[in-house]
């Protein structure tokens, strides 16, 4: 079984006696039923789990659910003597965006306290937007990603004494030795071509076999096409939603990388603002990553992140260097210096950020340049600025430093992320290996006593 950081969130959720229900929220083939489903029968005697995107397309039992007593006619008709009491049933409801009426009945449900709750939905963000009686007080929402770089090295073997270390050297800028930075560069690379879909991943562990791993992504990259409209009911919207997604790799190869309105639908004069519902559909859905530009570095980025101007990331890197390399795995493996891995090593980093609950952000300005990532530096009310660099060149970053020499940021640290091992600072910028974005977290709440 895979490790997933989320775990020990789902057992302290378990544990609390929550007066919300939990929902995991994320695209499908991310894990989310597997871990919920493991944590749960860990802690429950009665475990009853319904799909409801099955059942909505097959029996619809909970078609017509709108009151509680409906739901647990519906419920005990497929759980049957499984339903006990409060303490000793779980009740999982997968895919619960399926039917937007158990949204709305969420609060009734936790208020009645019958059993207790959990839920999952690959489509939730969509449907919450949609269904205006969403009792939000009543949901805890916790999105889920694939598996982040550190989840990566636990599948493969490598320990959290070792990784432990790893973390405190990164906290006192020293370098890892030369031997142990090519391990992780190694497993790095790995990660670039197999990415962080749990099936992809167990089959690499399993088999080392990139045909088989690259096969999955295939069918992955498939189903999320489908599921890129899936809930849609307008045609045309469709297909707009459908080929939006379709450019998001080849969109990535280009200098700029951002998103073109005139090529949605080959129309000259067609506007970001056009197809504002359809990006959103995307992002929401959790197939596609946002990074929003902005031309004011200042914190909060929230506030800043007004500019109609956005990057569109894959949800997951091994997907997306399967469609760029197929089986051909030496360019990426090699570093080979025909090939530019820029927007490889861009994607690896927007998962990495996100799956760190940063938002992502970029800055974009006529005069000073781009910078790849801006995200908030709490600890100083800042904003740290990031560029990703995949050559030899990582040291020339014009945009970089031009942000940097306007005072009036208030700029207290930025960082290169590249293939060099050594870790140092000059100028204000900080020389770190790409592997390092592993260690960017999003400051914790820390206790503040007021008198």
């Amino acid at each position: 079984m895979l490790k997933r950081k989320i775990q020990s969130y789902l057992e302290d959720y378990l544990k609390s006696d929550s007066n919300k229900m939990l929902v995991v929220a994320g695209a499908r083939q991310i894990g989310k039923s597997y871990i919920i489903r493991y944590v749960g029968s860990q802690f429950f005697p009665n475990f009853v789990e319904i799909n409801m995107a099955e059942d909505s397309y097959g029996p619809r039992i909970f078609a017509n659910a709108k009151t509680t007593d409906d739901f647990y006619f519906a419920l005990s008709t497929v759980a049957g003597d499984r339903l006990k009491e409060k303490h000793n049933t779980l009740v999982f409801i997968d895919e619960l965006q399926a039917y937007d009426h158990l949204l709305s009945m969420v609060k009734f449900l936790k208020q009645d306290d019958r059993f207790t709750y959990i839920a999952s939905g690959s489509l939730l963000g969509i449907t919450l937007k949609e269904t205006p009686t969403v009792p939000v007080g009543s949901l805890i929402i916790k999105h889920m990603y694939p598996l982040d770089f550190e989840e990566f090295l636990w599948a493969n073997g490598v320990g959290e004494e070792a990784i432990a270390t790893m973390e405190a050297k990164f906290q006192n800028r020293e370098s890892l030795p030369e031997a142990l930075h090519e391990r992780v560069m190694d497993l790095f690379r790995k990660y670039l071509l197999i990415g962080g879909l749990p099936d992809a991943v167990n089959s690499f562990v399993a088999r080392k076999n990139i045909v088989e791993v690259r096969e999955i992504h295939q069918e992955i990259y498939h189903l999320y096409q489908v599921d890129a409209a899936r809930y849609e009911q307008e045609s045309q919207r469709k297909l707009k939603i459908q080929r939006i997604f379709e450019m998001i790799p080849s969109n990535l190869e280009n200098k700029k990388k951002r998103m073109v309105a005139a090529k949605v639908e080959n129309k000259k004069q067609a506007r970001m603002s056009d197809y504002t519902d359809e990006f959103e559909y995307l992002i929401h859905a959790g197939i596609a990553l946002q990074v929003q530009a902005i031309s004011q570095p200042s914190y909060p980025i929230i506030e800043n992140s007004g500019k109609n101007l956005l990057k569109l990331y894959p949800n997951d890197v091994g997907i997306f260097t399967g469609l760029l390399y197929q089986e051909q795995i030496q360019a990426v493996m090699n570093d080979e210096g025909s090939v530019n891995l820029g927007s490889v090593y861009e994607a690896a980093v927007a998962q990495e950020l996100a799956a760190h609950g940063f938002r992502l952000c970029y800055y974009d300005n006529k005069q000073k340049g781009e910078v790849d990532f801006l995200i908030d530096d709490v600890e100083h009310l800042s904003v740290t600025p990031i560029e990703v660099k995949s050559g030899k060149d990582y040291y020339v970053h014009s945009a970089l430093s031009n942000i940097l020499a306007v005072k009036e940021y208030g700029i207290r640290q930025a960082f290169v992320l590249s293939n060099e091992r050594q870790i140092y600072t000059k100028e204000g910028i900080t020389y770190l290996p790409v592997y390092s974005v592993m260690f960017f977290k999003k400051n914790p709440m820390r206790k503040v006593i007021l008198e």
